[in-house]
Order: C-alpha cells, then structure tokens, then sequence
C-alpha cells in the first residue's frame, strides 16, 4: 500500500467489503512512561469488551523511571483468543524514541497513527499512515497546560474511534468506570475524544480496513487482572493478616486486599475492622509477621516477587520444619533490578519449589487464569491449614498485572478447612498428644491454637531440631523420623491439591506440557498445529508436588514437549528429576524475552520438532 498523507493526499478508493478485518486484529501503542497512557488505553479496552468483542490488554512496561519506554497491546478476537499477537496491525506511534523499532513489527497492510509533528521516518511503503493533530487538539480542547501531556492520549483514542468504528456511548461509558463516574473528568476527556472524531469525520472520510462491530461474547463476563482477583479470592478465604514490602508486579495484590476488606470484612457491631493489612519495613519482617500470625491462628498471607522470595528463605524453611500455614503470592517477573528485569517470566519454579535450606521442598500453586487466580486465593489457605505448611502461589505479571476476559466468580460453597486442630473439648477426651505426632498416617499431625483451654494444649514451638512430642533433640533417629513425616505429608499433598487438566486428541502423536499463563497461547497453538495435521496432546499442571496424573501422562507419549516462558526449561528440568524413566521424552520449549508467549511461537517450534 502507497504512503499516504491524509493531511495533503487524498483517501484511496473504498475498500471492498471482502477485504475488511472486521473484529480480528491487534493494536499497539507506544507512549514514554508517565504520560497519562493508561486512562486511554483502558478506555480503548474497556470500550471494545462493552461492545461484545472478545479482548485482551497487555501492559508490556518495564518497571522504570519517567520518559523511558512503555507499550501497551490490544488483541480483539472473533474467536475469544488471548494469547499475545506475535505482530501487529494497528501501531499508534506516540513515542518517536521507539518510532522505527515499532514500525518494523507491524504486519503489512497495518496501520500506524502518529502526531503530525513528529519527525518519525515513514520509511515503510506497506502501511498505511494517519498523521494526528494532536497538539492543535489539545489546546483547542481550553485544558490548562499542566494537564495537556496527559489528555494528548485521548486524541489517538477519537482517531481510533472513527477508523474502527467504536462506539462513543461506549467510550464515554469506559471514561465513567475508570473515573468512577467523576463528572468533571470524564467531561474533560470526552471533550478531546469528540474533537479528535470531528477532525477525522472531517479529513478521513474512507473507513479503513480494520473494523470493529457489535459481538455478544462478552455478556456476562469480567475484566480485570489476576492480582486483583487474588485479592478478592483471598477476602473470601478468610484472610485476616497481611503483611507485604512494595514490589513490582505483586503490589496491586495488596491494593485489593485494601479496596475490597474494607467493603466486605468489617465488624457490623462495632463498625471496627477484623483484619490487619501492614506495610512491613522489608520482606523479612513481612513474612516474619505472617507467620506468627499463622501460628496464632490467623489466616495470613504476603505478596512478593523473585527477590523479594529470595529474601524470605529462611522464614520458609521455618515454617516448613516447625510447620506453621501460611501463604505466599509471588508474582514472577524476570529478575532483580528495575527495567528489563521486571517484565514478565516464570523463572521462580525451581527456587520457589526448593526454598529454603536442608531438606524442603514447597508446594506450590499455579494458577493458569483470572478465574484460578480468584479461586486459588481462597484454596491456599485451606492447603496451608490442612496441610500445616507455606503454600506458595505462583502467578506472574502477565497474568497478574494484565487484564484479561472471565466468567464471572463463584461463591465458595464448602466452608473454611482448618485441617487438624484440637479444641478444648477434644483434648478432654485423650490422655496425651504430641505436636508432630502421626496418629492418622497421612504425614500430617493435630496442632492446638494459643489461646486454648486445655493444660495439655501448650507446646513449645521451635525449627527442626524437634521430636514429635515438641521437645527439643539432637538424636538422629529421632531427626530422621521428623524427616519421613515430613515426606510422607508431601506425597499426601499429591492427592489433595489441584489435579492437572487434560485436552486429549485421539489421534496425539505427542504431548506438550505446559502451567501459568502459557495456557491462553498453548490452546491457540493447538488450534494451529491441528491446522497442519499435528496432532498433540495437552496437559496443564496446576499444583507442585506433581499429582500421579502427570506421570500417567509422560507414559502415554514417546515425546512430551513442556513449553514454559523461562531460559533454563525449569518445569521441564523438574519432571526429568521426579520421572527418571522418562527423562528422555521431555523436551523443554522454553522461552524468555520479557514478553508474553505467542501461540505463534509454540506452533513454530513444536512443528520444527515433530519434522
């Protein structure tokens, strides 16, 4: 397609109804950080989900300082795919820093949107170009000059509107949410989105080919992110303590705990709060906190990422050998400083697994979507009780800091599981009990909760060096013991958490493996690969310790490739380890780029594998 200057060029002719891209596209936008992008991306989101049409928002930011660069990716899908698009069709260019590099990821026939006075090089002759007046708009729009760096996004948004054919109701309804129906900023902003559709109806009176119409794909359904439902599902466990050090991308977990306990989880007697949220001085101090309230028998919980894990490692390994529950989010992102190391990843498996020193090992949760998120947040807790140990879920930014299409949350009908406490009553009706003692040979022993009744409820809680009445000791027999029980409770662990779920195809010649939030690319994938005659089994893991179902799995197929969004194939390297005979048949497909898996590349390298 010629290059085109609409501003002195004519529109070409109309394009031919076959040729539109009607609700199956991707748009990305490029703004410098700090510039007020958010409101106009979400409003963009939001107005296309109010529409019907299947979507998703990535927020594809390094963790950085103001002026740097930041991204923000929009898919819609006729089909209700949410994967990241590995190229783009709509490029709105607000940042010329990145101008170039963004232009090369288009696909061609794409659209890019920029300010008319930007000295981007237009060097690509395979798009087409919609220069934006943004500038002129904005200052004719009368917002005082402090506010015109953040307005300027909503131009772009009145472009898109006219181009695409998104309905103003529904912008205008997007602006009410994300200002909770603040009447003066909602006026302020609609006031350049009107004036951005006035100039485009007047100089861009040709539709272009990418469209959007009204879908009903989305009644009934959410938008929102998986730390924010984590959140709500933890409100609904019972939570009660939280303890937490700001990091990205885990700190919105904390927000919604101090959005939705206040809503939901006041004393309607007192008019007081029944929980504690407390921002710690490290995450030392939180985990530390967490776990004497989990040993008073509160319901806590903290939220981290990878160094910030790091950071409670000996905490978990307290909590592991003196056996105390309690949850962790670690919301996995690349590594440690700010940057580029803070996108996403899920580079956590093996060190969250394995925290700690000695002999431990964690169980972990992986939640693969919002709805899990929402579930796993109240589940943890009854794992950590029933269990009587850290349970530690493990999400990542993607999941956890994008918004992403759901059904609708269930209330949790079974109540709370406290697991094996020893009240008052029943410590009347036995002549003894030890604290680590197995009596019912799952590996799991009673506890007694401070504050008990009872002369007999009292024990002395220390690490590992116990027997199973409490009491201090050195004997290696009586070391070893501990240890076996501590096994046994893992391998008991297997039959209780969260099973891994299976899409079988009668005609698999292999199987492929995957966790997280891979699953939205991995379920594309397998729409491709099924288009090329490849036919491959899924499994979803959801829970380490591996369930017995895993293993059944690895059994079934000569080569089983685990697809996973880290460098060193972690899950992959885990699997080999737990199934030696087996080893041979995994094959890791792991990659780590800071971005989100594309369905594209999981189809690519499992059809380079299969020949």
């Amino acid at each position: 397609m010629a290059v085109v200057d609409y501003q002195t060029e004519p529109r070409p002719a109309e394009i031919a109804s076959g040729d539109l891209n009607i609700n199956d596209f991707a748009i990305i936008v490029a703004t410098p950080n700090g510039s007020g992008s958010q409101t106009a991306n979400n409003t963009l989101l939001r107005a296309f989900f109010n529409m019907g049409i299947p979507v998703t928002g990535k927020n594809l930011f390094p963790s950085n300082i103001k002026g740097l660069p930041t991204w923000y990716s929009i898919r819609l899908s006729k089909d209700g795919y949410q994967a990241r698009r590995h190229k783009k069709d709509i490029l709105v260019a607000m940042n010329p820093a990145t101008a170039q590099d963004d232009l090369k990821d288009l696909e061609p026939g794409g659209v890019c949107l920029y300010p008319n006075d930007s000295r981007m090089e237009l060097a690509r002759t395979d798009i087409t170009y919609y220069p934006m007046p943004v500038k002129e708009l904005v200052k004719n729009s009368g917002v005082g000059v402090d506010l015109r760096d953040y307005i300027a996004n909503m131009v772009y948004v009145g472009v898109l509107a006219h181009l695409l054919g998104i309905e103003i109701a529904q912008i205008e309804s997007a602006l009410s949410k994300h200002f909770k129906g603040k009447a003066k900023a909602i006026q302020v902003n609609m006031g350049v989105v009107n004036a951005a559709v006035e100039w485009s109806q007047a100089n861009l009176q040709t539709p272009c080919q990418f469209r959007c119409e009204p879908m009903a794909q989305t009644a009934g359904k959410l938008m929102l992110d998986g730390n924010t439902a984590a959140a709500l599902g933890a409100v609904f466990g019972g939570v009660t303590v939280a303890a937490w050090y700001p990091i990205t991308p885990s700190t919105s977990v904390i927000d919604g705990l101090n959005d939705y306990l206040p809503r939901l989880r006041m004393d309607p007697e007192t008019g007081q709060p029944n929980y504690a949220v407390i921002q710690a001085e490290d995450e030392l101090a939180a985990i530390g906190m967490v776990l004497g309230a989990g040993w008073a028998g509160a319901r806590a919980m903290t939220s981290t990422s990878g160094p910030g894990l790091s950071l409670m490692a000996e905490f978990a390994g307290f909590s592991y050998f003196a056996e105390v529950p309690a949850v962790i989010w670690d919301v996995m992102r690349m590594g440690p400083s700010t940057g580029m190391p803070t996108r996403t990843s899920q580079g956590d498996i093996l060190s969250a697994y394995f925290l700690s020193h000695g002999d431990t090992q964690q169980v972990c949760l992986l939640p693969g979507s919002v709805i899990e998120c929402f579930e796993f947040g109240y589940l943890a807790f009854d794992f950590a009780e029933r269990l009587q140990t850290l349970i530690i879920v493990l999400s990542d930014l993607d999941l956890g800091m994008n918004q992403w299409m759901s059904d609708t949350f269930e209330y949790p009908e079974q109540p709370l599981d406290r697991g094996k406490v020893l009240h008052a009553e029943d410590l009347k009706q036995i002549e003894s009990w030890g604290r680590y003692r197995d009596v019912d040979g799952d590996g799991i022993a009673y506890r007694t909760l401070p504050g008990t009744n009872h002369p007999n409820a009292a024990y002395f809680t220390r690490g590992s060096g116990h027997n199973a009445d409490a009491k201090y000791t050195e004997r290696s027999d009586e070391w070893m013991e501990n240890l076996d029980r501590l096994a046994k409770k893992f391998q008991t662990a297997r039959t209780i958490l969260p099973k891994p779920l299976e899409m079988n195809h009668e005609n698999a010649t292999a199987g492929l493996i995957s966790y997280g939030s891979n699953d939205p690319a991995v379920i594309e994938a397998l729409d491709r690969l099924r288009e090329q005659k490849v036919n491959v089994a899924y499994q979803r893991i959801r829970a380490l310790p591996f369930a017995a179902e895993v293993g059944d799995f690895l059994a079934k197929y000569e080569r089983v490739y685990v697809v996973e969004n880290n460098y060193n194939g972690q899950m992959a390297q885990l699997l080999r380890m737990e199934y030696p005979a087996y080893a041979a048949r995994v094959v890791a497909l792991a990659n780590c780029d800071g971005l989100p898996l594309t369905a594209r590349w999981i189809t690519e390298a499992v059809v380079e594998q299969e020949g």
